[in-house]
């Protein structure tokens, strides 16, 4: 075991990956630099050939990683920001996540597509985008965004693993987040959600950098002696519908905190969902947690105020308890 930051993480998970398989290979927008470090010090290893630096035309590389997939190869395209997937939208939307089902399987499309997302410090609108409810909608991608660099480098090398093409959402507020994890190479099954923290009394589902927001939550309430259960889901599409609606059945009270905007969001998607598998289960109105429809601003100040904040975690938690202080008294 050795410590890893975030991106590091996916790095490991991503070299492993080009080991164990020569026809992995990495294209994008100067991917020779490594650019936020997941692709870091791989040119120097598996060389140019390999590690395809490409032009600045999102549309042009992305769909050439399905040419490239089609033809057997295993591409991993570095998108950059999360943004840039409008750029490139029919790439991804009518080829990448199409041609399987449309050639009646015939036709493997091992894609991971990578990129950061969400606000990184005053990048303004077109640099700061959270599109994982959009490619969720897309039908025939995977869409993972994990929380920790464990999962962050279990979820990669499964991502490259599978036929199928995979959105790779890394949110850039974790980059300094650090811990301790495997040296050798092991999978984060794609569609299996994980139980942060345990919990009887509420359940928060959170995604990527919210799910440490909603810990710090849970911790803080647990003197109150409220106790918050919260899941990651780490897995968009699929989504682990069993471990939410288990947690949700044990605890009767659901949040959902989702750094991206409110209509047709992921939040709403979860919450839809629980209600219609455990509708009796449920014994308050369930609360999401969203950014306001808004682009995301360029002012520090008005991108703070659009963040999900811990104080908005904790509101919804209490709205879901009611007039209960203290668990037990419900």
């Amino acid at each position: 075991m050795a410590r890893a930051y975030y991106m590091q993480a996916m790095n490991q998970g991503l070299r492993a990956a080009m080991e164990e398989d020569e026809t992995v290979i990495v294209m994008g927008e100067d991917v020779d630099r490594g650019v936020f470090g997941v692709t870091r010090g791989l040119i120097d290893t598996f060389g140019a050939n390999r590690i395809r630096k490409t032009p600045i035309s999102e549309a042009a590389f992305v769909g050439s990683a399905v040419g490239a997939a089609a033809a057997g190869l295993k591409p991993f395209a570095h998108v950059m920001f999360s943004s840039f997937f409008y750029v490139a939208m029919d790439q991804v939307a009518n080829q990448a996540a199409r041609l399987r089902y449309m050639s009646g399987g015939q036709v493997e499309l091992p894609i991971v597509y990578f990129a950061g997302t969400g606000p990184s410090g005053s990048a303004a609108a077109q640099h700061s985008e959270n599109p994982h409810s959009i490619l969720m909608h897309t039908a025939g991608l995977k869409v993972v965004m994990p929380s920790t660099p464990y999962d962050a480098k279990g979820l990669m090398i499964a991502a490259v693993r599978d036929p199928n093409p995979v959105v790779y959402l890394a949110d850039l507020r974790l980059s300094r987040r650090r811990e301790s994890i495997p040296g050798e190479p092991y999978e984060v099954p794609l569609g299996v959600a994980d139980v942060k923290r345990e919990g009887k009394d509420v359940t928060v589902v959170a995604l990527a950098s919210l799910v440490h927001t909603a810990v710090d939550v849970a911790d803080t309430l647990e003197a109150e002696g409220i106790s918050v259960e919260v899941v990651d889901p780490r897995s968009l599409v699929p989504l682990d519908w069993d471990t939410i609606v288990a947690s949700v059945r044990k605890t009767g009270r659901l949040v959902v905190a989702d750094p991206a905007r409110r209509l047709c969001g992921l939040a709403a998607e979860i919450i839809a969902g629980v209600s219609e598998r455990a509708w009796d289960s449920l014994r308050s109105q369930p609360q999401r947690v969203t950014w306001p429809d808004i682009p995301v601003p360029f002012s520090p100040v008005l991108e703070g105020r659009l963040d999900v904040s811990a104080d908005d975690v904790e509101e919804a938690i209490r709205a879901t308890l009611g007039d209960r202080v203290v668990a037990g008294s419900a």
